[in-house]
């Protein structure tokens, strides 16, 4: 699951690099929101713990 900003994130990389401005700027943003879903799902997420 953690890959799929990363890979978001690549292919702003490489829109970037094509001249699209405009779909590297959504590329990204869309990565960051997906990245942070992540995080509060993480951070939400109860420990199993067996003390």
């Amino acid at each position: 699951m953690m890959s799929i900003p990363f890979f978001g994130v690549f292919l702003a990389f490489v829109a970037t690099l094509a001249g699209s401005r405009t779909l590297a700027l959504a590329l990204w943003f869309v990565s960051m929101a997906a990245m942070l879903v992540l995080f509060k799902l993480h951070a939400t997420d109860p420990l199993n713990i067996a003390l």
